[in-house]
Parts: C-alpha cells; sequence; structure tokens
C-alpha cells in the first residue's frame, strides 16, 4: 500500500514531458541516450545530500516555532547520530518520523510545501553532493527521467527534486483530510522493501523497463531496490552495502572521500563532482572542528 501511494503521488506531482527515442542499431554505454523505457532512482540521504532531509525540515519546523527546544535537542541528537554512523538505524528513523507526524498534525499541507521551499534554500541546498548531482544530470542530458525515492515525507522529497530539476520523487505520504495533515501516515513509511515496491508500481506505470534502468543509494537497507534494477550503483556505501556491492562486482563510487569508483561505467561527469564534493566534505569537516 506504502509503494502503490508514492507511486500515485509521484506521478500526480511529476511534469509530463515527450521523448524521443533513437534507435542507434548497437548497444551504447549506459545511460542510453533516448531510451524511454530507461529512466534512474535515487535514494536521497546520504546518496543525494549530506545527512537526512527529515531532520534539517526540523530544524527549519524549530525555526519558524512549530516545536520546543526539547525536540529540537531530539532531533539534533537523532542527526548527529546519523552523520557519524553513516547508516540508517530503525529506531532512530522511527522516532524521527513519529516526531515529524506530530508537530504537522493539523497544519495545512499547502503551508508545509511552502515552507519546505524555504528550508530547502536555509539547510538543503548547500547540502547536495556534486557527484551525485553531476550523475542526475547524466540521465537527464539523455532524455530519461530521474525519481527521488525516500523515506522522507513526499512534500520535502517533491520540493527537492523539483530543484534539482528532476522528474519526480517517491517518499512516504502522510495523511490529509481537506488538505490538513491528521498526523497519520497512508500505509508505512517508504523504507527497505517499500522502496521496492514503490518503484515497481512506478516502472509498471510508466511503462519502464527495469532491467534498462538505473539505481543508487548509500545504504544496505535499499538493496532491494538496487537488485530491482539492471544497473545498480552504490553511493558513499555504509559497509554492508560496499561488501554486498564488491562481491556482486555493482559500481561504487564515495563522495565523502573523493575516493576513485571502484568499477568502470559511472558518467565522466561525475569525476569532477566527485572531487567537489570530497572539497565540500572535507571543509565541512574543518568547520565542525573549529
Amino acid at each position: 500500500m506504502a509503494g502503490e501511494a508514492s507511486a500515485e503521488a509521484a506521478r500526480k506531482s511529476a511534469q509530463t514531458a515527450e521523448e524521443t527515442a533513437l534507435d542507434t542499431g548497437a548497444e551504447a554505454e549506459f545511460p542510453v541516450h533516448g531510451d524511454e523505457r530507461a529512466a534512474a532512482f535515487f535514494d536521497l540521504d546520504n546518496t543525494v545530500m549530506q545527512g537526512a532531509a527529515i531532520f534539517h525540515f526540523g530544524r527549519g519546523l524549530y525555526k519558524r516555532k512549530f516545536f520546543e527546544t526539547r525536540d529540537l535537542a531530539r532531533f539534533a541528537w537523532q542527526q548527529a547520530w546519523f552523520r557519524l554512523a553513516g547508516f540508517e538505524d530503525p529506531e532512530h528513523m522511527q522516532d524521527a518520523r513519529d516526531s515529524a507526524l506530530s508537530i504537522v498534525k493539523g497544519h495545512r499541507v499547502s503551508e508545509l510545501k511552502s515552507i519546505g521551499e524555504e528550508i530547502y534554500d536555509e539547510y538543503m541546498a548547500e547540502r547536495i553532493w556534486p557527484g551525485t548531482r553531476a550523475l542526475a544530470q547524466a540521465h537527464l542530458d539523455a532524455g530519461q527521467k530521474v525519481w527521488l525515492v525516500t523515506a522522507a515525507p513526499v512534500e520535502i522529497a517533491q520540493v527537492i527534486a523539483r530543484r534539482l530539476g528532476l522528474t519526480g520523487a517517491l517518499g512516504t505520504v502522510a495523511e490529509s483530510i481537506g488538505g490538513v495533515y491528521t498526523g497519520k501516515l497512508v500505509g508505512e513509511p517508504l523504507h527497505g522493501p517499500a522502496k521496492a515496491e514503490a518503484v515497481r508500481a512506478l516502472a509498471a506505470a510508466e511503462g519502464l523497463d527495469l532491467s534498462r534502468c538505473a539505481a543508487y543509494s548509500d545504504s544496505h537497507n535499499d538493496i532491494p531496490m538496487l537488485s530491482l534494477v539492471g544497473h545498480p550503483y552504490a553511493i558513499n556505501p555504509d559497509s554492508k552495502l560496499r561488501k554486498h556491492a564488491r562481491e556482486l562486482e555493482w559500481r561504487l563510487r564515495d563522495y565523502r572521500t573523493g575516493r576513485k569508483a571502484a568499477k568502470v561505467g559511472i558518467p565522466a561527469a561525475a569525476g569532477v563532482g566527485a572531487v567537489a564534493g570530497g572539497t565540500a566534505a572535507a571543509i565541512a569537516l574543518h568547520r565542525r572542528r573549529r
């Protein structure tokens, strides 16, 4: 149910565009230009953006007095855990989602969307990994659709996708009645296997061939989604995903250190992004130590 709800929300929000397929008569390098049955799916937290979107969103809501200081301390601890541990802890993520739902209950969807635009500028824009952004752009330049797939609220994900020029976003769907949040979810959070379900549902609705699609993630929790596609990529991988990717000879790229990819085949534009991403990480680390 979560996957179907996310796919439906994503399709409604995405702008449709005609694509022209080019038949070259030969197998081209991936991503294939003009392949209208191929698309790319990107995890958000620590793949496209440093840290977790929901925590940055919480900071923005606190600034606007949606909740009190003790709640901000919990958000700060969860964000610190995410950054230090480098992976998604189910208990912390669940706590964050529960906190967010209680905070937005009774608020209008339109209000949160508007605030989301402001929060993106304040906290998220500077945390986009340039290397991953370059990968997404390579797919767009090839005429393919690019979707974010995240456990973050779909409204936040849609703002980020639009700001990055992507096709749309699959995210956790919060229930609303008459345009007002009820404090409940539609189905389950879009996490782990639910992401794979959502991607499969969207692919079926869009007429995509998953064997010709690509997926990108940092987390072993997304192995079900990565395993669905013909072109899986491990980006800034946690230890479990790195091990799994190496065993299956998936492509690897780590923008946290600027290390080279373990496998060839990643678009050249991402190489420049890797240097920029590594520099950004070094600057951030320097600032934290000051």
